[in-house]
């Protein structure tokens, strides 16, 4: 008997992501597994729509921006001095640092250099837009009781942080 996606099983499954014009942001090469049942391993929407389902089941979620990567954040981008950046400073490059007020970690990734300034954003690349999310299911299994114990898949072997 084909295993259920219940909670605490092991999903696999092959995806692509989709923006609204159908063009393709990401593509599996190979399935990628997470822990079902709210352990915050997959977009909640997507996990919704995978419970009950079994291996070979495929399923399409359509997913708003606040579903998938949130709402544009204009409180994320900010404009800061150019001697704070390392000379080698390019259009693209990620930076950590704190969000505004916060001891947040975001990741801001710089999208402006002029000779006084770089401006940074920390909002993901796909904030603001909604995904089309097809995906297969590969395999289903029990968790093991460290991978519950830990909140996460572990991978062939045991563990790995």
């Amino acid at each position: 008997m084909t295993q259920q996606v219940l909670k605490n099983t092991i999903v696999s499954i092959d995806y692509e992501m989709l923006d609204a014009d159908g063009g393709l942001i990401e593509k599996t090469d190979q399935s990628i597994s997470y822990l079902h049942g709210g352990y915050d391993g997959i977009f909640p929407r997507v996990e919704e729509a995978l419970q009950g389902r079994a291996s070979g089941d495929k399923l399409t979620v359509e997913l708003s921006a606040d579903d998938a990567f949130g709402e544009y954040d204009e409180d994320l981008v900010r404009v800061e001095p150019r001697n704070l950046f390392p000379k080698n400073v390019a259009v693209g490059m990620p930076f950590e640092g704190a969000a505004e007020g916060t001891d947040h970690a975001v990741v801001y990734t710089v999208t402006d250099i002029s000779d006084e300034t770089i401006v940074v954003d920390g909002n993901h690349p796909l904030a603001g837009k909604s995904v089309r999310f097809v995906c297969t299911i590969t395999g289903v299994r029990a968790a093991t009781a460290e991978e519950l114990r830990h909140g996460h898949v572990h991978g062939e072997g045991g563990h790995h942080h």
